[in-house]
């Protein structure tokens, strides 16, 4: 997945910087990085969401009127614990992590011009599987008959309407924004062997980024 995603953002830096050479006022390229915080909103389990970090590429261009278009590619790391029990029957905390890219096409109502702007807009996401430590995939989660190990075969893709606000100066803006995912990120555990619980989660994402415009 990340040299998929490396080849991708390569891509887009080249099309990007022959679009900028030309209009130079209409386009710019900005570096993305910063936090998340996931919320698999799911009754199967308690999850407590962990931060979790983002790196990408932005570009922003004039659309029409007061819109800008903005497009992204990010790659992201959330992060969650669940509650569970080892062998000793010890309770602790297994960290899941996941790794995933993010392509969204974002509208965007500038508000005061290079400064203050709302958005709004799709964003698909590709994920690879949840990653915990090895020495716990035996644990139990608490609450359930299911191991660790049981529950990181996730959707390989999800989709979920984003909506954010800008703010800063030209070159140096933050960004904070929401997340919802309408489809079923557990689904693909649903039908496994073994596995009899019927997974729902629909996630929202808080990402909170600092983007430096080129």
């Amino acid at each position: 997945m990340k040299n998929k995603f490396l080849t991708a953002v390569f891509v887009l830096i080249s099309i990007t910087a022959s679009a900028q050479y030309k209009y130079r006022d209409s386009n710019r390229i900005g570096i993305i990085f910063g936090l998340n915080q996931i919320n698999l909103n799911t009754d199967d389990f308690t999850v407590n969401p962990e931060l979790g970090w983002n790196v990408g590429l932005s570009v922003r261009g004039n659309f029409y009127n007061d819109f800008d278009m903005v497009y992204t590619m990010q790659f992201s790391e959330n992060k969650f614990t669940v509650p569970t029990t080892n062998f000793f029957s010890k309770k602790e905390g297994v960290e899941y992590k996941l790794p995933s890219a993010q392509i969204s096409l974002m509208l965007s109502y500038k508000i005061v011009e290079n400064h203050l702007s709302v958005e709004f807009g799709p964003l698909v996401q590709v994920n690879g599987k949840f990653v915990i430590d090895s020495t716990e995939e035996d644990n139990k989660i608490s609450g359930t008959t299911l191991l660790a190990k049981d529950i990181v075969d996730i959707s390989k893709f999800n989709f979920y309407p984003a909506i954010g606000i800008t703010a800063g100066v030209k070159h140096v803006r933050a960004n904070i924004q929401y997340q919802y995912g309408v489809t079923n990120l557990l689904g693909n555990l649903n039908g496994q062997e073994g596995i009899s619980t019927n997974f729902k989660s629909y996630p929202g994402i808080i990402s909170g980024n600092i983007i430096v415009y080129l």
